[in-house]
């Protein structure tokens, strides 16, 4: 992982941290690659003259609009 990217301390729903080791190497990857793949994007639309300010409000409106694929599981 990129030490520009702070590695979280991923917790349960009920604010316990996750302790399987896999798991955390899993959402470690995927934070990584998210990383990478919106960097990129960035990048991308830097280059073509778009607002670096609107391109990060876009970033974090489409983080907002994703719903929780568990949301009724208890």
């Amino acid at each position: 992982m990129s030490s520009q990217t702070h590695i979280p301390v991923w917790k349960q729903p009920d604010g316990k941290p996750v302790s399987c080791l896999e798991k955390i190497k899993v959402l470690n990857q995927n934070l990584d690659e998210i990383r990478q793949l919106c960097a990129d994007a960035f990048e991308d639309a830097v280059l073509m003259g778009c607002d670096p300010e609107q391109i990060r409000a876009v970033f974090r409106e489409l983080i907002e609009s994703i719903e929780e694929p568990y949301s009724d599981r208890t």
